[in-house]
C-alpha cells in the first residue's frame, strides 16, 4: 500500500521506521506538527519524525491544522492507500479521515477501550495496572473510539517510570502496526467493535497533577513520580521552592515519620508519608541539576522537624 504516515514525537520513530523497511508499503510521505521553538535559544526545530523521514528522502507535510485546504489538497493529489498515525497530536476532522481507501489507523499505548486519550501510559502507572499494551484501531470522530484491529501487551514492572514504559510499547507497537499493514493489505484483519464496558480516560497529565501528596500512602507518592517521568516531573515543596522528585523507594519498615516530615543519615534521607516512610533517592532542586538525595540533604542542611509540603 502507499501509506502516508502522521507522528510527530520520538516515540513514533519506531513504527515509522518498520514501516519504511517493509517491503510491502511505500511511505510516500510524512504528516507532523510544524516546527517548534526548543532550548534555551528557543529556535525552530523539527520533530523527530520529520527529521527521520528527510533522512529517508521522504516528503513531509506540517500543516498547521489538518483541515487546512492546501494539505487536504496535496494529500488528495498523494492519494495513499492508507494513513497509519502515531502520537500525531492533532485531531483529523473527517474531510480528512475520508481521503484514503483505508482510512487512518492509530497505534494508541493502552489495551482499548482503557486508556482513551493523551497520557494512557502515565495513567497506566498512575493506577497500578500489572499489565497494559498497545493497540491498532480505525480512526473514528470519537476519542480513540474506533473498532480494534490487534493489540499487544506488555507487563508494567514495579520500578517502571512512564519513560520506560513508553519505550518498550513503542518498540512492541511497532511491529503490530507494520502487522497491521499487512492484515488490511491481504484482506485478513476486520476491526472488531470496542466493547462499552471497561472504558476509562486517560487526560493529558497538568504540572498539579504532579504535585506529591505526603498524606497519601508510600505506594501512591512511588506511582505519581513514576508516573509523572519524565514529564510533567513530580514535585513538592522545600523551604518556599519547589523541589522535583525524580526517584523515590518506599521503605516499609520504616514508619515513625509524620507525613512530609524529613530524616537524614549519613547516606540517605527519608521523608513520611500516609502510610511508611520513602527514601528520596533522587532530586533536582529549583534552578539545579539532579542530584542524589542525600548530596542535596547534605548541602541544605535539613533541621529537626523540617517538612516536605506547602
Amino acid at each position: 500500500m502507499r501509506l502516508v504516515f502522521a507522528g510527530t514525537p520520538e516515540v513514533a520513530v519506531p513504527a515509522l521506521d518498520a514501516l519504511i523497511a517493509s517491503d510491502r508499503h511505500e511511505v510516500v510521505a510524512v504528516v507532523t506538527r510544524p516546527d517548534a521553538p526548543a532550548g534555551r535559544g528557543r529556535r525552530l526545530v523539527a520533530s523527530p519524525v520529520a527529521e527521520r523521514a528527510e533522512e529517508a528522502g521522504i516528503e513531509v507535510l506540517k500543516p498547521a491544522k489538518p483541515r487546512d485546504e492546501d494539505f487536504l489538497a496535496r494529500l488528495r493529489e498523494i492519494a495513499p492507500d492508507c494513513c497509519p498515525v502515531v502520537a500525531y497530536g492533532a485531531l483529523l476532522p473527517k474531510v480528512a479521515l475520508d481521503v484514503p481507501a483505508h482510512g487512518w489507523v492509530n497505534l494508541h499505548f493502552s489495551l482499548l477501550p482503557a486508556w482513551r486519550g493523551a497520557a494512557p501510559v502515565q495513567h497506566a502507572v498512575l493506577s497500578g495496572d500489572e499489565v497494559t499494551g498497545a493497540s491498532t484501531f480505525l480512526i473514528e470522530e470519537g476519542l480513540d473510539s474506533g473498532p480494534v484491529f490487534g493489540v499487544v501487551t506488555e507487563e508494567v514492572r514495579a520500578t517502571d517510570t512512564s519513560g520506560d514504559l513508553l519505550t518498550r510499547l513503542a518498540l512492541a507497537g511497532a511491529g503490530l502496526l507494520a502487522a497491521t499493514m499487512d492484515g488490511i493489505e491481504d484482506g485478513t484483519l476486520t476491526p472488531v467493535p470496542q466493547p462499552a464496558d471497561g472504558i476509562t480516560l486517560a487526560p493529558k497529565l497538568e504540572v498539579e497533577d504532579a504535585k506529591a501528596d505526603w498524606t497519601a500512602p508510600a505506594l501512591r507518592v512511588d506511582r505519581v513520580v513514576r508516573g509523572c517521568a519524565p514529564a510533567p516531573g513530580a514535585w513538592t515543596v522545600f523551604r518556599g521552592e519547589r523541589l522535583k522528585l525524580m526517584t523515590v523507594g518506599p521503605v516499609p519498615d520504616r514508619t515513625d515519620l509524620a507525613p512530609g516530615e524529613l530524616a537524614v543519615t549519613k547516606k540517605a534521607v527519608y521523608a513520611g508519608t500516609g502510610s511508611h516512610a520513602v527514601e528520596l533517592l533522587w532530586v533536582q532542586p529549583q534552578g539545579k541539576k539532579p542530584m542524589r538525595g542525600a548530596d542535596w540533604a547534605r548541602g541544605v542542611r535539613i533541621g529537626e522537624g523540617e517538612r516536605l509540603g506547602e
